[in-house]
């Protein structure tokens, strides 16, 4: 299981609007281009996406399905990743003063993701979801920072001037799927 947190300088809503708006997915998902929905609206439980992942010359197209939603809170979503299995990725938003804590569980359910999983695998898992986290900080940071999502009020730098905090969570099984971008009721366009 790979676990993963950060803390970001925004208050959860601005956190969540960027999760629930299929626009900004490719601006904070690392690997998954190319987002298309299939089925209903995302995020809302059992919506899905079609997304390609760029594998050096190869592209794998994958399915992303959202297993659980509450709303301003959490995300549960199965990745579905081709010849390497699926996997299940939960993204839990938490208040922490005026700003958000948002973590990362990732582990497989089924497949070769799962057989093939070793500490060699956890690391890149840590790694990915490393530059991922990084990626949503800026991009709800800068949210949060220009007024553009909901709860934006009060985000910023921490008072010391410090870098938003982050630490890798326990190490144990994991899997190489990411979650996946959606059909959005927000904007249409297919991606979140």
């Amino acid at each position: 299981m790979a676990v993963r947190h950060r803390l970001i300088k925004a208050r959860p809503g601005v956190v969540w609007d960027v999760l629930a708006d299929g626009g900004k997915y490719p601006q904070w998902v690392v690997g998954p281009s190319g987002a298309e929905p299939v089925r209903g609206q995302w995020p809302q439980t059992d919506a899905a996406i079609r997304y390609e992942v760029p594998f050096g010359p190869f592209r794998l197209s994958n399915e992303t399905i959202v297993r659980r939603c509450e709303e301003g809170v959490g995300l549960e979503l199965e990745a579905h990743a081709g010849p390497l299995g699926t996997a299940r990725i939960a993204i839990e938003l938490r208040p922490w003063s005026d700003d958000c804590l948002v973590i990362v569980d990732e582990h497989p359910l089924q497949g070769a993701g799962g057989l093939l999983h070793n500490a060699g695998f956890e690391v890149l898992i840590q790694l990915r979801h490393r530059a991922m986290l990084a990626r949503l900080a800026r991009l709800c940071e800068s949210e949060a920072g220009n007024g553009k999502s909901s709860g934006a009020e009060g985000a910023g730098s921490a008072p010391d001037g410090s870098n938003p905090a982050e630490t890798p969570g326990p190490a144990g099984s994991g899997s190489g799927g990411a979650p996946g971008p959606g059909s959005s009721g927000r904007n249409g366009n297919g991606h979140a």
